[in-house]
């Protein structure tokens, strides 16, 4: 059975990136099964509404600004999978979340940067989901509870986020991790590895330096998502955790 994974996604330029994380990503690749169909959830698809990727074929967005000319011309053809997107949209009936398929929406640097590095062929069918962050943090994780069965049959979930993640607060030039983003880190891998769902629920009061790590909640809410998908063993895994710039986090975690 497929995990589900929530893997950051860092900065646009991860894409072009050669370093510890970027090599993770593909030998942990290289060692798995190929999926026969990805859904992501990346934090660069806000709606208000629960929209379901339904293209045949994705093109991608430049959600940015400022970056050298070699990233724009990334491209990430992967087909979609309408048959299913429609299977989402029932599973999430299922849990009162009304859906709606998109059938124009490309991929955003959140989901293109981390799969152009993880299968560059583009050659399995991915669908995107969008992320409501005013939902609450239980629903987020019943959404992933909901996506669990695609696991069963060779589906990967990636939720694509970031646990530390607040721009304002890198440093360009600092090589090393400062203390109050391995902090918060901490505290969300021990609260992941009791699987303390009330305390993950509520960071922002319990965890220390919560409103730096996480300033808006977009970027958390694919972990709680992926998390949710491997409520049934409850195992989870931190497969990978490095810091760039200071305090922006590259972490992963495996949930089975």
């Amino acid at each position: 059975m497929m995990p589900s994974l929530f893997l950051s996604h860092g900065t646009p330029l991860l894409a072009l990136e050669n370093n510890g994380y970027t090599a993770f990503l593909k030998e942990y690749t290289n060692a798995m099964n190929k999926p026969a169909a990805i859904v992501i959830m990346s934090a660069h698809w806000e709606s208000e509404e629960q929209l379901i990727s339904a293209v045949r074929k994705h093109q991608v967005i430049y959600d940015f600004v400022g970056f050298s000319e070699e990233i724009f011309k990334i491209t990430y053809p992967a087909p979609g999978c309408l048959e299913l997107s429609d299977r989402i949209l029932t599973l999430f009936s299922s849990i009162g979340v009304l859906g709606e398929l998109d059938d124009r929406r490309p991929l955003d640097h959140g989901a293109w940067g981390l799969l152009h590095i993880m299968y560059p062929e583009a050659d399995i069918p991915i669908v995107s989901l969008s992320i409501n962050p005013e939902l609450p943090l239980n629903k987020q994780y019943e959404i992933g509870k909901a996506l669990a069965e695609l696991k069963e049959e060779n589906v990967l979930i990636i939720g694509s986020g970031g646990i530390v993640h607040n721009f304002t607060h890198i440093q360009k030039d600092m090589n090393v991790a400062e203390g109050w983003a391995i902090n918060f880190e901490n505290w969300v891998e021990g609260k992941i590895m009791a699987w303390d769902l009330e305390s993950l629920f509520n960071y922002d009061q319990y965890a220390p330096y919560s409103m730096d790590a996480v300033p808006t909640k977009e970027h958390f809410i694919p972990l709680i998502i992926a998390m949710g998908a491997g409520d049934g063993h409850k195992k989870a895994t931190m497969l990978h955790r490095t810091f760039q710039y200071g305090n922006l986090s590259l972490t992963a975690w495996k949930f089975d």
